[in-house]
């Protein structure tokens, strides 16, 4: 499980900074500031969070249990966070219908934030 989450996080760090160029430059011309500002932060809690599997995977304090979910919450978290945030700024040049991905956006936030007091749920519970 160590390993997974170690991967997942290189392949999250490695994501995030390909798409944090591609918006600094490609999609400088095309995106409002507005839309730009929405990328950036999706980029922003992505690399986030895979600086947070990096200290999970890693961490001994926690049982691989607790790291499987704390993996599993981040993992959807960052993929409806970030990726809808994705989708939803980039819609007006891809075409995308939008609508539906709106409210997946808060409910990837939620899934971060439950990541986090699980975290510390957890180590308070460490004897």
């Amino acid at each position: 499980m160590e390993k997974k989450i170690l991967l997942a996080a290189c392949i999250l760090g490695f994501l995030a900074i390909i798409f944090g160029a591609f918006g600094a430059h490609a999609l400088k011309k095309v995106l409002t500031p507005e839309q730009l500002i929405s990328f950036e932060t999706g980029v922003k809690y992505q690399m986030y969070h895979a600086l947070f599997l990096l200290f999970i995977g890693m961490t001994q304090i926690i049982t691989l249990k607790e790291k499987a979910v704390l993996f599993y919450l981040v993992l959807v978290g960052v993929l409806f966070f970030s990726g809808s945030i994705y989708i939803l700024t980039t819609s007006t040049i891809t075409g995308i219908k939008s609508k539906i991905i709106g409210p997946i956006t808060p409910i990837g936030g939620l899934f971060l934030i439950l990541s986090w007091g699980y975290l510390f749920y957890a180590i308070l519970m460490k004897k």
